[in-house]
């Protein structure tokens, strides 16, 4: 098989007179070879059967059964074709039936591959699109549950790690990402995530409707099958992922969070744009002119849990803190709940026993919270631990006492009486010997 260049060269040298075999002799190729290139019969990148179309007979017959029904499995089709004398494996059936394009396009179940396109006008603080993205395999350890939200007019994008991908840590993110970008666009728009829209249907789920009504806005999930729809956010997945998370250094949450808004605030704001007009402007400049609606003062009061456990120093770590619990609840599971819009923690007990509630201090400050009830307890505990005998004497003459000798004494007894020699006995059993 010759490449491009080679295919120019014999041509143009056979425009210049040469013949066949001073064309072969020159690249070092057989004048059969040479010769068809020369006449059309190969072109060049594609290599020649080596013998004639397996999947040539059957071509009828597939495309009657595609008529039949465009879904059909191909191994449901290899069962048919073999015992019509199709003689391949499965495998090369497959890669014939994929290479001869038999298979009719269906626009109901494709994706936007082979779909026309066109890019949708997104008036300025229109809507904002959401979407998750997760990692596993965190450098702090479980899998990284990210939120980003994008504005499709100017593709300013904000995003927030969560703990979990449950709805109470879906409306804190929401809320924390809209406060990242100063306001609320009119329209929300989201797939068909099953803690926002009842699954099978267009309709908001009954409990997040008054969290729209709280934000003001509306809720318009994405028509099924058409990922493409919200495909600004889908674009900051790829870019957040690739520019950001592939980088990223840090080995806390906290730490990632300080990082992602960070890079959301210059790398990402700072990327080229282009006005109506042709001028050229950035992303944040474009986002920074967005109408946006103003938050409430506080976000939804949803209630945020988490499961704990309790530490030898009687406290529980919650985001990047820790905060006390009564001593004598080392390793017990506990739950720690926080309504959003308050500065307060609650712990409760597995029972749902109210243990301790205490001021919330910053993510990631690294202090420890206790109240002085239970420093006072605790304290208690650990000074009652202690003792003024002396330590033990591991030096010391310890022979066997009453107890160890009657044990031995038993233990002698089973085995039967002494055996004894009388060394005499034995000399004179020696000298008679003699």
């Amino acid at each position: 098989m010759l490449t491009q260049g080679e295919d120019v060269e014999v041509h143009v040298l056979a425009r210049r007179g040469w013949s066949v075999s001073a064309i072969a002799r020159h690249l070092g190729r057989d004048r059969k070879t040479v010769r068809a290139y020369l006449t059309g019969q190969r072109q060049p990148g594609r290599r020649a059967a080596a013998g004639p179309d397996p999947l040539a007979p059957f071509a009828a017959y597939l495309c009657a059964r595609f008529t039949d029904d465009p879904h059909i499995w191909a191994t449901a089709l290899y069962d048919e074709v073999v015992p019509l004398g199709y003689g391949c494996s499965y495998v090369s059936f497959a890669r014939q039936l994929r290479l001869a394009g038999l298979r009719p396009h269906c626009e109901a179940c494709a994706g936007v591959s082979g779909r026309e396109t066109i890019e949708i006008a997104h008036p300025p603080g229109e809507e904002i699109q959401w979407d998750w993205f997760e990692r596993r395999n965190a450098p702090w350890g479980g899998t990284a549950y990210v939120l980003l939200g994008t504005l499709p007019h100017s593709s300013r994008v904000r995003g927030v790690l969560a703990e979990s991908l449950d709805q109470p840590h879906l409306i804190e993110a929401m809320d924390r990402v809209l406060r990242r970008h100063g306001g609320t666009p009119r329209i929300w728009r989201t797939d068909r995530l099953a803690t926002v829209i009842v699954p099978g249907s267009r309709d908001v789920q009954p409990s997040f409707a008054p969290v729209a009504k709280h934000y003001g806005v509306t809720v318009q999930p994405c028509p099924p099958r058409r990922g493409n729809r919200k495909g600004s956010v889908e674009s900051s997945v790829r870019y957040v992922c690739g520019r950001w998370w592939r980088a990223m250094t840090a080995a806390s949450p906290e730490e990632a969070q300080r990082s992602l808004d960070g890079f959301c605030a210059g790398t990402a704001d700072a990327r080229p744009r282009r006005t109506v007009d042709g001028g050229r402007t950035t992303a944040g400049a474009l986002a920074a002119a967005e109408p946006l609606l103003a938050l409430p003062a506080a976000p939804y009061p949803a209630t945020v849990i988490v499961s704990r456990v309790a530490g030898a120093n009687a406290a529980v770590a919650f985001r990047g803190n820790s905060y006390s619990v009564p001593p004598g609840l080392a390793g017990a599971q506990v739950q720690c709940r926080r309504r959003l819009g308050t500065a307060t923690l609650e712990i409760y007990s597995a029972a749902g026993v109210l243990l301790a509630a205490h001021r919330l201090a910053p993510d990631g400050a690294g202090a420890l919270v206790r109240t002085a009830e239970h420093r006072a307890d605790l304290e208690r505990v650990v000074l009652s631990a202690f003792t003024t005998s002396p330590p033990c004497q591991r030096k010391g003459n310890h022979p066997p006492g009453e107890a160890a000798r009657a044990e031995a004494a038993r233990l002698l007894a089973g085995l039967g009486p002494e055996v004894s020699v009388d060394l005499a006995r034995y000399a004179e059993l020696a000298e008679a010997g003699r």
